[in-house]
């Protein structure tokens, strides 16, 4: 049986989207295939942090690599979850795993995904409830080429995760003082039919933050042909996981 690396499993509420404030069991997993400046995520971990009790930032280390029957019977100790929110890192990178552990768990689940990875996409398709699809920009990357090609993934991803009558997939876009605003807005045309909403998300580190004059532009001129919110990452705010 496949084992993997895990940095936290816990339960909170969602902090981001328009799904903020749902309670939520937490899968954390290590590694991603992109390397955003921003991101504060490992791509290793000897040990993950599990949070036996909600809220006390007391945890327990659980020596990695996780097996999925540990896994399971730790997300089956949180009660009362909406979905069980897999993150990262990157998930698609572990759509063989997410396969196997969707049969194994009554919760819906709720899939963060740079949107880079189409056939892992393929895979887990069936298995999730709530996409949230981040959509990276040009300025994230070191070359134009590199964008190019994650662009082309990310639409086909989009498209074999859209939105549905059992599925509700939506795009985040993390807004930052390099954004580039036409761009956006043609990225969002691109993938419109395949979401229910766009969520701009300002970088909360000031080194990345926006200004409020370009969020509010912005989305006045999205708002006229797309349900658009700006929704900033509101756990840090209140200082929870």
């Amino acid at each position: 049986m496949e084992k993997v690396q895990i940095s936290e499993i816990f339960c909170s509420v969602q902090g981001e989207g328009p799904y903020i404030g749902m309670r939520q069991s937490f899968l954390r997993f290590v590694g991603c295939n992109l390397n955003c400046d921003y991101c504060d995520t490992p791509n290793n971990a000897l040990i993950c942090n599990f949070e036996k009790v909600p809220g006390t930032n007391e945890f327990e280390e659980l020596k990695n690599p996780l097996s999925l029957d540990t896994i399971v019977e730790k997300l089956n100790s949180f009660e009362n979850v909406h979905s069980i929110s897999l993150t990262g890192g990157e998930p698609l990178i572990f759509a063989n795993f997410i396969q196997s552990l969707s049969k194994n768990i009554n919760e819906k689940l709720y899939f963060e995904s740079n949107m880079s990875m189409p056939l892992m996409a393929k895979k887990i398709k069936n298995t999730i409830s709530f996409v949230s699809g981040d959509f990276k920009q040009r300025c994230e990357f070191k070359k134009d080429e590199e964008f190019e090609s994650y662009k082309k993934q990310a639409k086909k991803c989009f498209k074999i995760l859209k939105n549905t009558e059992k599925r509700d997939c939506f795009c985040k876009i993390v807004i930052t003082k390099e954004t580039n605003y036409l761009e956006t807005y043609e990225i969002i045309q691109d993938i419109s039919k395949y979401i229910s909403c766009v969520i701009l998300q300002p970088a909360t580190n000031d080194e990345y933050k926006p200004s409020v004059k370009a969020l509010i532009n912005l989305q006045n001129k999205l708002v006229s042909d797309f349900d658009t919110r700006i929704i900033p990452q509101t756990h840090k705010l209140w200082g929870c996981l």
